[in-house]
């Protein structure tokens, strides 16, 4: 049996074994007396402990980050998007928001609902093999994508999922709301196939849940395209970004407001320690842009759906 299968995240066996060596560390320590043989151990067991630990990081995450970034394996060519063609993809994205809202729902309230969490990750991985081999990608295993808990936790964190290669998982906070889900369990398994850059894993995400055949998936998608679009005008030309969101569709709008508020209800201890830590630790890694590469979906997007058309 895998242990992959078990009901719960598998980073709790691994945190348990972390405070066991820590316990067996401890124990050690009290039978060496003296301050230099207790200072020696501790140096020893740092190093050891340090040592496999980057050992395993490297081996099991750490060199997918040489990989050809997925954007040259697809031929796709982003650049910054001007405010005209933001504008169009704008447009664009919302019209297919309005067509597949209309086949999920004819009720213009918030859609908050979409089904217990086993069935989603199931059928968002199916969706990832069949994306990922479509796109070039050898498709091994069969990764899980859990919901962390205690509820709220990677939330105070200043996260909304992470992939854990010590245990070759990831985890979603069980508090995202429902319409988050989909894209971001879908993010987190582009990473599981060894998808390092958030900006890629952001496009594969997208490309998982738009070329899907159940509406939810494809709408939670665009949804999240449409986001980061709205986000990007915002920064460049605030006035159409104002226009935009008073001719907005009303169940679109809704559904974005009831994300907001559902974002609202856990406040991250230090957003910017998060942040900071997390481009850091990404430009070390080679991703150039650092947290930066989270906000490059709208140019991906865009480079996929003009090559599409060619």
């Amino acid at each position: 049996m895998s242990i992959a299968k078990l009901p719960f995240p598998t980073f709790y066996l691994f945190f348990s074994i972390v405070l066991l060596l820590v316990g067996i560390f401890i124990h050690s320590l009290k039978k060496n007396r003296g301050w230099k043989k207790k200072l020696q151990l501790s140096n020893k067991w740092l190093c050891n402990f340090v040592g496999l630990l980057m050992f395993l990081f490297l081996v099991l995450w750490g060199l997918n980050y040489q990989r050809i970034p997925l954007y040259q394996h697809l031929n796709l060519q982003p650049v910054p998007l001007t405010v005209k063609e933001l504008l169009e993809e704008l447009n664009s994205t919302e019209q297919i928001l309005i067509h597949l809202r209309s086949d999920i729902t004819k009720d213009t309230a918030a859609i908050e609902e979409i089904g217990p969490y086993t069935v989603l990750e199931n059928n968002v991985r199916a969706e990832v093999q069949k994306t990922l081999h479509h796109l070039g990608y050898q498709v091994k295993g069969n990764p899980r994508t859990k919901e962390f808990f205690p509820a709220g936790f990677l939330r105070k964190m200043g996260i909304l999922g992470i992939y854990f290669p010590f245990t070759g998982e990831s985890y979603i906070d069980p508090t995202l709301h429902p319409l988050e889900k989909p894209f971001t369990i879908a993010h987190e398994m582009a990473h599981s196939y060894g998808i390092t850059d958030e900006g890629e894993a952001n496009f594969v995400g997208w490309v998982i849940c738009s070329n899907s055949e159940d509406r939810l998936l494809q709408y939670a998608g665009q949804l999240q395209l449409f986001r980061y679009q709205l986000n990007n005008l915002f920064k460049i030309e605030q006035e159409s970004y104002h226009k935009i969101l008073v001719n907005l569709n009303i169940g679109i709008r809704n559904d974005i407001l009831s994300i907001k508020r559902k974002a609202e209800e856990i406040k991250p201890i230090s957003l910017a320690i998060t942040r900071k830590s997390n481009d850091i630790f990404l430009k070390t890694q080679g991703v150039k842009a650092g947290i930066e590469s989270y906000a490059q979906l709208p140019m991906l997007a865009y480079a996929w759906r003009n090559r599409t058309k060619d």
